[in-house]
């Protein structure tokens, strides 16, 4: 009997805990809501997707001329945040392209790797249910000289998403780890803000060629 209640008692707390992580982000997912009906986005657009290093980007529209883009970041988020709200931040855009960026605050907040490449698993499942046809570009956890200690955690959960890619269609993985880098294997400082988390406007002039590529 105590273990049933245990367990019970358990399932309940983790309920809370999702409810809690999820509703955190329901202001942004309103503010979004809330300027699609005054500004409705364009379909079979290239929607990034994420956590604060899409939310920062501020030239994304410039960046990528050649391409409607949309951006639904929002800083904080995990992955399991962005695989939550697919039915009101993804599905209603149709878009044809979705760009990933998330993971880094999955590791930090202790995640393992396995559990970073199950909810990217999730969110995929999500999309290909309603989008069957939309491409999904991951881009790789970033090597943030902040969370540095990290790093060991972050390859690994960036090769298990690239190996997953590998073998699923329309899904692709994006290496941005390694031009993150400098010659001695270290994160380049001069692409990061003072913060030696997120990225400065070098930080996404290197990202911008290599995405491009993908769309």
């Amino acid at each position: 009997m105590r273990q049933i209640i245990l367990l019970a008692s358990l399932v309940f707390f983790a309920a809370l805990t999702g409810a809690a992580q999820t509703n955190k982000w329901e202001a942004d997912i309103l503010a979004f809501e809330a300027s699609d009906r005054t500004n409705p986005p364009a379909k079979k657009a290239v929607l990034f997707i994420g956590s604060s290093s899409i939310r920062l980007w501020k030239t994304l529209a410039q960046d990528f001329p050649k391409h409607r883009v949309i951006n639904r970041g929002f800083g904080g988020s995990e992955i399991s945040d962005s695989a939550h709200f697919v039915e009101r931040i993804v599905i209603p855009y149709r878009p044809r392209i979705i760009v990933m960026y998330a993971g880094g605050n999955d590791i930090h907040s202790g995640k393992t790797p396995e559990t970073v490449l199950a909810d990217f698993k999730s969110f995929v499942s999500k999309v290909r249910k309603a989008l069957p046809s939309t491409r999904i570009v991951w881009i790789s956890i970033a090597p943030n000289p902040a969370r540095w200690a990290e790093v060991d955690k972050v390859r690994a959960a960036n090769a298990a998403v690239a190996a997953f890619a590998q073998r699923q269609p329309k899904v692709e993985y994006i290496d941005a780890f390694s031009h993150m880098l400098g010659a001695d294997g270290l994160p380049r400082p001069e692409i990061f803000s003072a913060d030696r988390l997120h990225m400065n406007e070098r930080g996404y002039a290197l990202w911008t060629p290599i995405i491009k590529r993908h769309l």
